[in-house]
Parts: structure tokens; sequence; C-alpha cells
């Protein structure tokens, strides 16, 4: 098959807008012999005018070629798909070799078998991710029709989507992952292969599963991506307790913190959150409507101690019904970010803190949790403002 060439002139893709660190990787491998992109989803966000998170490099060097060249700031990981991360500083840019092979039907369970740039972007999930560049010549070289379905905001699979989705279920989790994010449409054979194989996402990796949500609550765009999750019936397979609860007339409180997030994630970067405090989103509603149920509506005011065992209980319930569980140390972090909440805005109505409560690892995320929760409920910016002085105070 040979590509469509976009050169220079057919693009505005500026140049130095690339992070010249992946342009010297590029180079280095180059003046080697070997043949060296950029390839995926930088690529596409340099044609959207987006600025890329990370730059990933796709080659003729195999693994141990690229660790000899590039010695100490190169680490190979992963067996099932080898792959080298070559450091520069505080950053890290992913080295692929380029790979041939993919079974027609089943999970995908060999991936490193070496192959060409055209057998390695046929393996790749979407048109969209497909294109390489080139950055000597300034030129994209697209097999797979990329270059079109970007200009027609197309999200598309490369090949027969019933075949890509079985081959790594986790693929109809980033094709919502990328609706989400960039707001192209779904072409139409897509959409239907996912609902109809949305079964096939528990023959997934629950560790990859994780990670596919714990990165789009880290994204600015989780709200519309559970959104999407739960349309497309994918989250009642992976954490029903959560998708019930979605489903309720309490449901969008989670949204509504969901939002609050995207809108910090977005807006104010320097504000940090954490995967335990944006996980914490998606219960602390669950825990409002436990406590209300269990202690307020009988009108009896729980005390710490009972708040925090009901907490407990409802982390173990959403993950024992779950796919995917949190890490035991996320989830004991999470386990006092919510607590913490009932410290922070006492259901008495009167605040005090113990000498050691502003000193704790994740107070700062318990309190951030506080600052989305004003945002979406004003009346809670008095008590926000009054720790955050504490706070300020102690340091």
């Amino acid at each position: 098959m040979q590509p469509k060439i976009f050169h220079a002139t057919d693009h505005d893709i500026d140049a130095k807008a690339i992070d010249p660190d992946a342009i010297s990787i590029i180079q280095r491998l180059l003046d080697a012999g070997f043949n060296a992109y950029l390839v995926g989803g930088s690529v596409r966000d340099l044609l959207l005018k987006k600025h890329p998170k990370d730059y990933d490099i796709s080659t003729s060097a195999r693994p141990e070629q690229i660790k000899r060249l590039f010695t100490r700031q190169c680490i190979l990981i992963g067996r099932r798909f080898r792959l080298a991360h070559i450091r520069y500083g505080h950053k890290i840019f992913e080295v692929s070799t380029f790979r041939t092979g993919e079974n027609d039907s089943d999970l995908i369970v060999q991936d490193n078998a070496w192959g060409t740039p055209e057998e390695d972007v046929l393996r790749r999930d979407f048109t969209i991710n497909g294109l390489f560049y080139d950055p000597t010549t300034h030129s994209i070289i697209d097999y797979v029709g990329g270059w079109d379905d970007i200009h027609k905001r197309l999200l598309k699979t490369i090949g027969d989507p019933l075949v890509r989705f079985k081959q790594d279920p986790v693929r109809m989790i980033r094709l919502l992952r990328f609706k989400s994010r960039i707001g192209f449409e779904i072409e139409e054979e897509s959409q239907e292969a996912l609902l109809k194989l949305s079964e096939e996402i528990v023959k997934s990796s629950p560790a990859r599963i994780l990670e596919e949500m714990l990165r789009m609550l880290e994204s600015g765009y989780s709200k519309e991506f559970f959104i999407l999750m739960q349309e497309n019936k994918l989250l009642q397979l992976l954490f029903p307790t959560l998708s019930k609860f979605l489903k309720s007339r309490y449901g969008n409180e989670v949204y509504q913190l969901l939002a609050a997030a995207d809108n910090t994630i977005l807006h104010h970067p320097k504000h940090h959150l954490s995967r335990s405090l944006l996980a914490s989103l998606l219960l602390f509603p669950i825990l409002e409507r436990e406590i209300d149920y269990h202690y307020l509506r009988k009108k009896i005011t729980p005390n710490f101690g009972e708040i925090m065992a009901l907490s407990a209980n409802i982390i173990r319930g959403v993950l024992i019904t779950a796919f995917s569980h949190f890490p035991r140390k996320l989830s004991t972090e999470v386990h006092y970010i919510l607590s913490m909440q009932y410290r922070l805005t006492p259901l008495s109505g009167k605040q005090h803190h113990g000498p050691r409560t502003l000193q704790h690892a994740e107070f700062a995320q318990a309190l951030h949790l506080l600052q989305l929760r004003s945002l979406v409920n004003p009346g809670l910016k008095k008590a926000h403002a009054w720790w955050e002085q504490l706070l300020l105070e102690k340091k």
C-alpha cells in the first residue's frame, strides 16, 4: 500500500511547537541508520492546534538497539509489548519498534513481531491516531485515511471495528475517551460495533481498565466521558454500583462534581488534583445519601467513627462489585478524603480541629474536595475559606 504524503505546504504544523527533545531523539535514531517518526496522538493534536501532552516515537530500531544507542537515558519496559522509555530531565518519551502481526479474531497475545511502518500503523486503533510525522521533511505520512478523518472530525477504527474491538476491548473505552476529549463524531459502523460488543469489555485486564478510568478523571473531560460510558452500557459492566447510582435522581450530583474538577484541571492547572481526590468525586455523593438514609432521616447525628465506618463500607461495596479494584494505597487515601469532609463541614455545624488535622498527608486533597463541593454548593464557601485560612496560618 502506498501512503498519501502531505507536505509542509499542505498543513500548518509549526515545527517550532514540537518538543525539541523529541526531535533530538528522532535525529539520533536517523543518524544511527534507522527510520523514525512522530506517531499517534501528538501528530493528531498538532494538526488540531492542540498542545500534545506527550510525544510518541516509532522506529525501525529494535528495543535492544535503542537501549545501546541511548544507554542510561533509556529503560526498556514490558514483556508482551516491549517499549523503550527515554528520559530527558523530568520528561519521558515512549519509543516503540514498528510491529506486525495480529490475530484476525481473537485477543492480541503477541506484540513483539517486528515489521514495517505500514504494518505498524495497521495495528493501531483509530485512523486519527495512525499518522506519522517526519520532522526532516515536515511531511505527514498517511496509510489509513487519518488525514481525511481529522478534517471530517470523525472517529473511525482502522479496519473492521467488530474485529478490532474483539482483539482489544479497551479500544471501546478509548473510543469514548477520544469523543469526550476532542468532540469528534463516531462513525456509524464503529458505534454499532461498540453497542454490539460492549460485554467483551470484561475480557480486558482490570489494571488497564482502571488506568483508563483514572486517566480520564485527570483529563479535564471526565463528566462527558462518564456520561458516554453510561450511555454505551460499559459503566454498568465495569462499575455496576456507581452506574446504578448515576441512573438515580441523585446521579447528577456526581456529574456536577466532575464538571467542577474538569474546570479546575483545564483552567487552573496549578491546582493539583490527585487520583485519590478524583476517585473520591465518584463516591462522595453516595456517602452523602447513605448518611442521610441511615442517620439523618431518623434524626440521628452520626459521630465521626460511624461516618468513617460507613465510608469504608461504601468503598468496599462499590469495589466488591467492580471489575477493577483500587490499589490499597488509593483506597486508604479515598477513605480519608471522604470521611474528612465531615470534619471540614461537621453535621453539628461546630467547626474545630485537632493538633494533627492539618498535618495529615492527604489534608490538602480533602480540602480540595471541599473546594470543589463549594463550587457546586456556594453555601460551603465560608467553611472552605475558614480552613484555608487555618492552613495558611499553619504554614
